[in-house]
């Protein structure tokens, strides 16, 4: 396996002022007892609410932190105690954090990485034409960092981390900020890069679409601990999440007989909103309404990740 996290728990210790001049000592857990592995060349989600400890096994497995407990290995590495050699193996790109040089034009922080990781001038320039390329960044190259926009950044944060052609790329949140142009010419790049390189991709998201179109397998951590394992479609099956069809029509109608496992949940005028399994196909119910009705437009809301995740715990917690 090309990531190995076995029995990895991380603990801070966090001081709180109880008094004039007192100060009470408690640990938090951030992750607990967690294992997975990780083959080479899967994509998988990572994916879990707001402090559930994504975040800290990211920078675990990047050396950033160490583990208070068990064992890690990336490409065989201990990130811990050999940080920099698993740095020329691994590119991260860490959410609203840029690795960027902020007053400096985008191509200086290229250049500074291309010395960095001592990439072979031919490599650098054939990886830095087809990532800017792909990624539609040539007109921003001459701009200093602090004057993109969020998502134009988000980009460059993405070229910057795989110019040194990493084994495995860790990526929070890729898409934050993005149109939905941005977003669908990221995702396809990542996929070519996934199927052409073979790179190793561990995406944290909050938006379910990243995952859908990019990962196979999907893990779920919450309160540091690993709550499911498996394929997308599985998740929302074992946490009964439903996606929700909004239909705006031409007039208003009565409740739409949508037929199966869908059911109409609410009636403004003529928009109507329908809920249906979100392990099931949005296209046998589209079909069916825009051949029965009088349509003029639909949309398909994803379920909250957050609220299939809790549907998860607290069915654990009660078990």
């Amino acid at each position: 396996m090309f990531i190995e996290v076995d029995g990895v728990e991380k603990v801070f210790e966090v001081r709180k002022k109880t008094g004039f001049l007192k100060r009470e000592r408690r640990q938090v857990r951030a992750v607990d007892t967690l294992s997975f592995t990780v083959a080479r060349g899967e994509m998988v989600g990572y994916i879990g609410p707001n402090g559930a400890g994504k975040s800290t096994t990211i920078k675990m497995l990047t050396g950033i932190l160490t583990p208070s407990a068990g064992r890690l290995r990336v490409a065989g590495i201990d990130p811990s105690r050999e940080r920099t050699r698993l740095a020329h193996r691994i590119g991260v790109v860490f959410g609203q954090r840029t690795t960027l040089w902020w007053d400096l034009p985008l191509i200086d922080s290229y250049r500074l990485m291309h010395r960095m990781y001592r990439i072979p001038d031919a490599r650098y320039a054939e990886n830095l034409d087809r990532l800017v390329e792909l990624l539609d960044l040539g007109a921003l190259l001459d701009v200093p960092v602090r004057q993109l926009s969020l998502g134009q950044r988000m980009r460059g944060d993405i070229v910057a981390a795989l110019l040194h052609d990493p084994d495995v790329l860790y990526l929070d949140e890729p898409t934050i900020g993005l149109d939905v142009i941005s977003k669908a010419r990221v995702r396809e790049f990542l996929r070519e890069l996934n199927v052409e390189r073979g790179t190793t991709v561990l995406l944290t998201t909050h938006d379910l679409q990243d995952i859908e179109q990019l990962c196979s397998r999907v893990m779920v951590i919450d309160h540091g601990r690993l709550m499911y394992d498996g394929p997308l479609a599985g998740l929302h099956e074992v946490g009964e999440s439903e996606r929700t069809l909004v239909v705006d029509l031409e007039r208003e109608l009565p409740p739409i007989e949508a037929g199966g496992s869908a059911r109409v949940v609410r009636v403004e005028g003529p928009r109507q909103w329908l809920a249906f399994p979100a392990s099931e196909s949005a296209a046998p119910l589209v079909a069916r309404i825009a051949a029965e009705y009088p349509l003029v437009d639909l949309s398909v809301r994803e379920p909250d990740i957050e609220s299939v995740i809790a549907t998860i715990y607290a069915e654990r917690t009660t078990a």
